[in-house]
């Protein structure tokens, strides 16, 4: 697919797309014209790199941590740090304490709105 239509079914800016290929982040074949043509697969790929710039994590640990997200798995381990490793360990925490809170304020909701749905009925 094109470059517009991976923008569009990803809700992510072009200029955005072609960064994340700099990085190293998602892949594109070109084509004799010149133009990127990117997989199906770079869609979920795409999102699970927004998913992890949002959580807070640098392009250059999520691009280590990439081979974690597929299948098969071919995990390198040469740049494990012990700092990327207390980074990671830090940001799977917050990202664990963040989950927490959203299932709690999800709980919320819904109570409230089985206490609205009683009172209306």
């Amino acid at each position: 697919m094109r470059i517009g239509v991976l923008a569009e079914r990803t809700g992510t800016a072009r200029r955005l797309l072609r960064y994340y290929e700099e990085q190293g982040l998602i892949i594109a074949a070109r084509g004799p014209n010149g133009y990127r043509d990117y997989a199906d697969a770079m869609v979920d790929r795409v999102l699970q790199v927004r998913g992890l710039l949002d959580a807070g994590l640098p392009t250059r640990i999520i691009k280590q941590i990439l081979p974690c997200l597929d299948k098969p798995r071919a995990i390198h381990f040469p740049d494990a740090t012990p700092e990327m490793i207390a980074t990671l360990e830090g940001e799977r925490d917050r990202m664990t304490r963040r989950a927490e809170c959203l299932l709690r304020n999800r709980d919320a909701i819904a109570e409230y709105l089985d206490a609205v749905r009683a009172y209306d009925g």
